[in-house]
């Protein structure tokens, strides 16, 4: 056994999902670990500067997945921590409620089933030894809707409807990371910024059946301010990477020789490039959030409207998909090929000029845009902002990132893996993945320390 290792855990990844992380390992009633001995590493100048910072800022009800994945486990629980962080640490944010527009009868049926759904998740397990409840839900009539928001069209003749879930919501991303580094830090955790990670390579343990059960050297690339690389060693390492997250457990196996390594490597992600865009004008503008009927086995929610929190609220639209090989190629508004990106390796970031807004996307944008608020006035949007989500395939001849629960379909990869000490993964998390961070955090913690109801129990062990 190693006597003495730099640090207990070493976080790889500055976004939201690392600080939860970081936020809960400090916080844990029952972690045997030294706040002082835990290190986030993030590639960036800044925290949280990718997918972190580039989405819709929703809150969300944790409706769209299967009763039992771990994105509805997560995004449920999830949402009831985020408030209460919110409220407790003065983040900004607002429980705005959502409206979800069905056009047709299909649509609705689709809203009938989402309520079956909820009602199902009372006596799902939460992970933490309670259950997720039932999310409220309530059917909006024609008279209230065109008395709230007489500029939303439903085609009430069609079987359209309106499904409300007031449990929706935005935030700050921004304030809450800030909030999240503040007590990580205060707690005597420690940040270290433009430090990208190459490898992770488990410490010689002969006899041992475990990879890494004498701990693990992580190699940090050098940076234009940091000339030389250099290497840290650690009892834990939790791959928090966001889009690099795939890359770096791949670099993982293949520093092993095949004969050794418990696990076979993942396809690289696909990137679904989001595709942002704001509305100058005072109307219309709806006072709550709106989304058109989800489809099943789509790749996103629609091109929906949000709000912010300034006053009066800035309305925007998106995202959409746009499928992105930032590596090779240019961009596409199909399914990602079945032909694999070649892998970027751990420590190379997405070019900058990837994450401009595409107009030529902004005439598909707003034909969808039209279909619930015809009144919107189509000169007054403009491309505003794009992100980019980290979409998982488990195969390599899977899509990833579905919703619904038949084909497509792919569910957070959060988990400690077998075959090695101290490794945890948290892979293609994407929507829900900022209303989940909280819950990730526990339960990354919980697998850290060796308790919780998720089905790993061996933890951390000093």
């Amino acid at each position: 056994m190693v006597e003495e290792l730099d640090f207990d855990a070493v976080i790889i990844g500055g976004g939201v999902i690392g600080l939860s992380i970081a936020h809960s390992l400090t916080s844990h009633h029952s972690s045997p670990l030294d706040p002082s001995r835990i290190l986030l590493l993030e590639r960036h100048p800044q925290l949280g500067t990718e997918t972190s910072s580039r989405n819709s800022e929703v809150i969300h009800g944790g409706l769209y997945y299967p009763p039992a994945s771990l994105k509805t486990r997560l995004c449920i629980r999830g949402r009831r921590l985020l408030y209460s962080f919110c409220e407790s640490h003065n983040v900004p944010h607002r429980k705005t409620g959502k409206w979800i527009l069905a056009q047709d009868c299909a649509q609705t049926g689709a809203l009938k089933r989402m309520i079956e759904k909820t009602k199902s998740l009372r006596d799902v397990e939460d992970g933490v030894g309670g259950t997720l409840g039932e999310t409220p839900l309530r059917w909006v009539s024609r008279e209230e809707s065109e008395r709230e928001e007489p500029d939303v069209h439903v085609d009430w003749e069609a079987g359209g409807s309106i499904l409300e879930s007031p449990e929706t919501g935005i935030v700050d991303s921004h304030s809450f990371m800030l909030a999240l580094e503040g007590r990580f830090t205060e707690a005597g955790g420690t940040v270290a910024v433009e430090s990208p990670v190459s490898k992770a390579t488990p410490l010689p343990a002969p006899g041992s059946d475990s990879l890494g059960s004498n701990g693990w050297e992580i190699t940090v690339s050098p940076t234009s301010t940091i000339p030389d690389p250099s290497a840290i060693t650690s009892r834990a390492v939790i791959n928090a990477a966001g889009l690099s997250a795939v890359s770096l457990f791949n670099a993982i196996l293949s520093s092993l020789p095949s004969e050794a390594s418990p696990a076979e490597k993942l396809p690289p992600l696909k990137y679904a490039k989001g595709n942002y865009f704001s509305y100058s004008r005072s109307s219309p503008r709806p006072s709550r959030l709106l989304y058109p009927a989800p489809v099943a086995g789509a790749s996103g929610l629609g091109t929906h409207l949000t709000l912010d929190l300034s006053d009066p609220p800035r309305v925007r639209f998106g995202p959409d998909v746009e499928w992105v090989t930032p590596f090779s190629s240019p961009s596409s508004s199909s399914p990602p090929s079945p032909e694999p990106e070649p892998e970027p390796r751990p420590e190379e970031t997405i070019p900058t000029e990837i994450y401009a807004p595409n107009p030529a996307h902004l005439a598909q944008a707003t034909r969808e845009i039209k279909k619930y608020l015809p009144s919107i006035d189509a000169s007054s949007l403009v491309p505003d902002y794009s992100g980019i989500r980290p979409k998982l395939s488990l195969h390599h001849n899977q899509e990833g990132g579905g919703l619904g629960e038949g084909k497509g379909f792919v569910d957070f990869y959060v988990r400690k893996e077998k075959g090695f000490a101290g490794l945890v993964n948290c892979l293609g998390i994407e929507s829900p993945g900022l209303t989940s961070s909280l819950a990730v955090g526990e339960m990354v913690a919980r697998l850290v320390v060796g308790e919780g109801d998720w089905g790993e129990r061996e933890g951390l062990k000093r």
